[in-house]
């Protein structure tokens, strides 16, 4: 049973996956809206700028910014705070109860939306600031999965001091964003560090990692609410099995019959893959949720060599594009995905110590600062 209330969509932001974004919010706001719930769709523009949308809008309704009739929003923080609905000269608050988080790369993915709904009280869906901070962050992430034992091709952080640990050709990545834009599969480490200091998709900081020929993409979804579920394995199809890589022209433009984009992408699924290769893919997906604390619906992107039916994890997608639910539906209603996703933010909301924990007691013991700034000055 779901909460009272009004449940929010929020989709857009300033990131490079806006677009995708904005596909992921719609289809969201529609299977909802269609299974009897009350949605308000809220749109964050490259700017930053936040509105109430009309509900039932199409994609091409974005094309130029916020769709006909929208309202501008303010975001307050305080101990007021929430979602205000501007109406001439004055504001009214938007009475939500949840929100369903949509945004795709960016800070929005990367624990700015966590935190940033936590000041808003209101629950949210997905994983915790820290959790999706770690998602965001390809080094970091990689860094965890060996730490933990998990699986995963070596990753180092493209430097103009040291050079990697294995061989080139390499697969260049953007060190923060999403799973396929600015990619590069680079032969030497000399174009990898000209790559980084021209693309701005590399700008602020990029990895690489070994290329390995014939090596498979897989992916597989879990959530976390009611109980810990995962779906069957996915195989993404290439442009031609020679392609070094799943692209984004792949995964977000391919299609068929005219409906290109995620959801409808060229794919394998269930994947014929071997039955261990299976049972690796799960066990994999099952301990990345574990070490990182992650919740909500999630997408693990994996990698299988058929040469040894190895597999390994390749990174994770805390808020994935069409929330997975292509991945979801021959087990699952979309609408009972998405609901089971909004109920756990309720029922299970993240929350962290508050401010004064230590209820005064280093404050009291401080004395007076003018005492802790001495040796300050550098004498």
């Amino acid at each position: 049973m779901s909460d009272s209330g009004i449940w929010a969509v929020v989709f857009g932001g300033p990131s490079p996956e806006h677009e995708i974004s904005i596909l992921t919010g719609l289809q969201a706001e529609r299977v909802l809206t269609d299974a009897g719930h009350t949605i308000a769709p809220i749109y964050v523009a490259p700017t930053g700028a936040w509105f109430l949308v009309p509900s039932g809008t199409e994609a091409k309704d974005y094309l130029e910014g916020a769709p006909a009739k929208s309202s501008e929003l303010e975001v307050k923080v305080g101990d007021s705070p929430g979602l205000f609905q501007k109406k001439g000269l004055s504001t009214k608050q938007l009475d939500i109860s949840a929100a369903l988080l949509c945004f795709h790369g960016g800070l929005g993915e990367g624990g700015g939306a966590a935190a940033l709904f936590e000041l808003l009280d209101i629950p949210a869906t997905g994983s915790s600031l820290y959790a999706g901070a770690v998602g965001m962050d390809k080094l970091a992430f990689a860094g965890l999965m060996m730490n933990a034992g998990i699986p995963s091709l070596p990753r180092q952080h493209v430097s103009a001091q040291t050079e990697p640990g294995f061989s080139g050709p390499y697969i260049l990545k953007p060190r923060f964003g999403g799973s396929s834009i600015g990619i590069e599969i680079v032969d030497d480490l000399a174009t990898a560090r000209a790559l980084m200091s021209s693309s701005p998709h590399l700008k602020n900081g990029a990895v690489i990692e070994p290329y390995r020929k014939g090596i498979v993409d897989l992916n597989i979804s879990f959530r976390t609410f009611p109980d810990f579920e995962l779906t069957d394995v996915e195989k993404p199809l290439r442009d031609g099995e020679s392609s070094g890589m799943y692209s984004y022209q792949e995964k977000y433009l391919s299609g068929s019959g005219g409906r290109a984009g995620l959801t409808h992408a060229p794919r394998e699924f269930p994947a014929q893959v071997p039955d261990t290769v299976n049972e690796q893919a799960r066990s994999l997906a099952h301990r990345v949720a574990e070490v990182i604390r992650l919740s909500g619906i999630v997408r693990v992107d994996l990698l299988w060599d058929p040469n040894d039916d190895r597999v390994y994890v390749n990174e994770v997608n805390t808020i994935p594009g069409a929330m997975s639910l292509y991945l979801w539906s021959p087990k699952r209603p979309p609408a009972e995905v998405l609901s089971d996703a909004i109920n756990e933010a309720i029922q299970r909301r993240i929350r962290w110590p508050q401010a004064g924990f230590s209820q005064g007691v280093a404050l009291k013991a401080a004395g007076g600062i003018a005492g802790k700034l001495l040796g300050m000055s550098g004498n």
